[in-house]
């Protein structure tokens, strides 16, 4: 695979952080741009930084002195170093779009960590081991945008990872009906206990659109592509409860799942083991080698315990049983910034590099 240079837009938030720890030693990818706000602009990546670093790994040293670019004004200049970007950036949701659209109309594709264009009918939401395929919409979405090589494709929501790649392999029984009740990581607000104090020792039951993102975006994932954009699909049906907990990273779900042709546990652990997809195939370099671990203990899995297996691009399963209600009830765990977030992201990457995409 060639080499590939590339920026990171919001570098110096938590997401942005973690991208800078992935990419540090990145096989393909070279950081060679470097973007924030107006604010960090003209500061080294340590000064823009200052003590807002929130990962328990040092920054790197490579990326230290880089100047921080200004993610608005000094496009011209980030668009002529790179070949593509990973965006993650904190603006209202209509900045946000008209950011990426316009680094897309540059020619200069993004791979977004934002939420803003998670509806937008031809911008593909790809989960890399589900729903691959989508990434045929870019051909539409290039004709809407004119242009030859610039377009977005996003990743999910973070607490989508820990779930929804359980239940897609199951789908092949028919699954009909979902509840999910999320308990999702301080970092997945882009915080620290240090600056967030009010959740130590406390559970907050709201997060601001989780609930709503936790059961639509799934309908997009199995979706279709038809006539130029991507229909959501009809079912399953998901209802979902999202709180926040004191934890420092992971996302836990606990999962009640009903289907149209009911399959035994060992059909359900059989498929979970042997479920692969492009990224495995394709052995890209950030894909986890087992994508869904299932554990058999009962008090398994933790967050602290599985949320770094396979370099936190794992899910973790277990409890898996009977329900008195639905069907079949079971836990999951993924790495929120990981898989969730930066980590997914750079996977969707490699994806759409193999696949030709950003040639």
């Amino acid at each position: 695979m060639k080499k590939f240079n590339v920026g990171i837009i919001g570098a110096t938030g938590m997401v942005g952080q973690r991208f800078a720890l992935l990419l540090q030693d990145h096989p393909w990818f070279n950081v060679t741009a470097l973007a924030a706000s107006a604010n960090s602009a003209g500061k080294s990546y340590k000064e823009a930084v200052g003590n807002r670093w929130a990962m328990t790994t040092a920054m790197p040293e490579k990326f230290a002195d880089m100047p921080v670019l200004d993610a608005q004004k000094d496009i011209d200049e980030i668009v002529s170093k790179v070949d593509f970007v990973f965006c993650a950036v904190n603006m209202k949701k209509d900045e946000i779009k008209a950011l990426e659209e316009t680094y897309a109309k540059h020619e200069c594709p993004v791979i977004s960590n934002n939420s803003a264009h998670r509806f937008t009918a031809d911008v593909p939401m790809i989960i890399p081991e589900i729903n691959a395929d989508h990434a045929e919409i870019i051909k539409s979405q290039k004709e809407r945008l004119g242009t030859k090589r610039g377009f977005i494709a996003v990743k999910s929501n973070c607490s989508l990872q820990s779930y929804v790649p359980a239940l897609y392999p199951l789908d092949k029984f028919g699954v009909d009906k979902v509840l999910v009740c999320t308990y999702q990581a301080i970092s997945g607000a882009g915080k620290t206990f240090e600056r967030w104090p009010e959740m130590i020792d406390n559970v907050i039951p709201y997060i601001g659109g989780e609930e709503e993102k936790s059961e639509k975006e799934p309908l997009k994932i199995w979706g279709k592509i038809e006539n130029g954009e991507i229909v959501p699909a009809n079912s399953p049906k998901f209802t979902a409860q999202c709180l926040r907990v004191p934890v420092s990273d992971g996302h836990m779900a606990a999962v009640y799942v009903t289907f149209k042709n009911k399959p035994t546990k060992e059909q359900i652990l059989e498929t979970w083991k042997e479920f692969k997809g492009d990224p495995q195939e394709l052995e890209l370099p950030l894909a986890p080698k087992q994508f869904l671990n299932y554990y058999t203990e009962d008090d398994m899995p933790q967050t602290k315990l599985t949320r770094d297996n396979e370099k936190g691009m794992a899910v973790s399963i277990g409890r898996l049983r009977e329900d008195s209600q639905y069907d079949y009830k079971f836990v999951c765990v993924s790495h929120n910034t990981l898989r969730g977030a930066a980590g997914g992201a750079v996977l969707l990457a490699e994806l759409l590099c193999a696949k030709g995409y950003m040639d």
